[in-house]
């Protein structure tokens, strides 16, 4: 234990909230977790990440990113655990069934902009990322904008650029109405680990269709 980097959550870190629209929100908290970088090492160097497939239209494709998961009984760093207790405190949710782990290794690693659908519920939910690594855009849209092709920054109307042990947590109906990723860049760019952490309330409308790894099939003319 003596070898785990000394990290700490910031409770007293200030808190930003942009309001997307009256039922949607984002919360920003720079430096939510101190030595950081150290912690982003330990996990490249001890966690298990693996390559995941989806399948689009013909054949099964790659995800360009590693993914992997952990319970509070088997987190590789006891800080994880402190930060899931804090953000189920401070937003009055409990995270069943651990976290999720995704690596981003480099610029040319990217998730496409996305609703987390797979909750199924979104009307009332909780998305919190902990930012490991270094900073990428991470734009958010209106669900609407992505059917102008046209519009800058793909229609983005928030970038945030969290990195370094920033927290970013998407509360409210954002999982219904807007979107987030993280879109390519130079690939040179050093790498990047969100630990994801998810809550619904199971109230209001029931998603219909799939996630973002639900097979997708040509139409039928």
């Amino acid at each position: 234990m003596s070898d785990l980097p000394a990290c700490t959550v910031e409770r007293d870190a200030p808190v930003a909230r942009v309001q997307l629209d009256p039922a949607s929100w984002v919360d920003v908290v720079r430096g939510f977790v101190t030595e950081a970088d150290a912690l982003y090492d330990h996990l490249v160097a001890t966690v298990a990440f693996a390559p995941s497939e989806v399948f689009r239209y013909d054949h099964w494709k790659p995800e360009p990113r590693l993914g992997a998961g952990f319970t509070p009984a088997t987190a590789p760093h006891p800080v994880l655990v402190e930060a899931q207790r804090t953000l189920q405190h401070r937003y009055r949710v409990r995270f069943e069934g651990g976290a999720a782990l995704v690596w981003y290794r480099d610029g040319s690693d990217s998730m496409a902009l996305h609703r987390d659908r797979d909750m199924r519920w979104l009307d009332d939910t909780v998305v919190a990322l902990l930012v490991l690594g270094e900073r990428r855009p991470f734009p958010i849209r209106p669900l609407a904008a992505k059917y102008d092709h046209e519009a800058p920054d793909r229609g983005a109307t928030h970038v945030l650029r969290p990195g370094h042990g920033d927290l970013v947590v998407m509360g409210g109906a954002t999982q219904r109405g807007w979107q987030h990723g993280v879109p390519r860049v130079d690939g040179r760019v050093g790498g990047r680990i969100s630990v994801q952490w998810r809550w619904t309330s199971r109230r209001g409308r029931m998603e219909r269709g799939g996630g973002y790894a639900k097979p997708v099939h040509f139409g039928r003319g």
